[in-house]
């Protein structure tokens, strides 16, 4: 028996190791796991595996969309009177960040430009938040002449968020030469439903009948074994797609 839980201890550590490997985590996350099975695909799981999953991120969005439905104010004012008390590049940070989600993509943009002249011009959190909100203000090329040094300078930061953002910029500039494949190679690393259906978007208006029939495919049956609650919160997504397809 302590045999069969070593043994299950080392195939955790396995399976994080060939996550650490498709993500392009820093290797030595392999010594950790590998070194330390147990204590160590805890701490990925933590650090690295949760932070990042989809999961996490679903959890993200019904909590931040709970909280807009009952006070859709209530971060903006929280941070910016945490800014006005104490204007810190943090505090800024997190005012860009509710105005952002807020729908005030020109006060973001203005907050975020502030933190881009800042000490924190180079931290990844504020480029892909200056990128997000130059997207959301209709600046597509603006956004991806940030997210394009981003992936190729933090390759392991957020890189299914970032790809997926920088193929949809490339998209909304008219750059569809760059966000084919983009958007294919974030589907081939991560196979997110979001990525799939821009990725099917993109293979519809230029005519890829065979990659739109293999993405409408992966949809269809991702959409089938949705719980209600995932397909509401991608729900815009699938109208987006619906519409699309149906002027065929």
């Amino acid at each position: 028996m302590p045999f069969i839980g070593l043994a299950l201890h080392f195939l955790v550590a396995i399976f994080f190791a060939i996550h650490a490997m498709r993500t392009g985590r820093p290797m030595y996350w392999l010594l950790i796991l590998f070194s330390f099975p147990i204590l160590g695909s805890i701490v990925y799981f933590a650090v690295v595996f949760l932070p990042h999953s989809r999961i996490e991120r679903q959890a993200r969005m019904a909590g931040r969309s709970i909280q807009k439905s009952l006070d859709p104010g209530r971060e903006v004012r929280e941070a910016q009177r945490a800014f006005d008390l104490t204007p810190t590049a943090h505090n800024q940070m997190r005012l860009a960040a509710a105005l952002l989600e807020a729908g005030q993509t020109a006060e973001a943009m203005a907050q975020y430009d502030a933190c881009l002249q800042g000490p924190f011009a180079s931290d990844p959190e504020v480029i892909l938040g200056a990128a997000r909100a130059r997207a959301a203000n209709g600046q597509p090329e603006a956004a991806a002449t940030l997210l394009a040094p981003l992936q190729a300078r933090h390759p392991s930061f957020r890189p299914e968020e970032v790809g997926l953002a920088l193929g949809r910029a490339y998209a909304a500039a008219g750059r569809e030469a760059d966000a084919g494949p983009q958007l294919e190679q974030t589907v081939e690393r991560f196979g997110g439903i979001e990525a799939r259906i821009e990725l099917a978007l993109w293979a519809h208006r230029n005519g890829d009948a065979v990659l739109l029939e293999r993405e409408m495919k992966e949809i269809a049956h991702a959409r089938r074994h949705m719980n209600a609650h995932s397909r509401d919160l991608h729900r815009a997504l699938f109208q987006q797609l619906d519409a699309a397809l149906a002027q065929r």
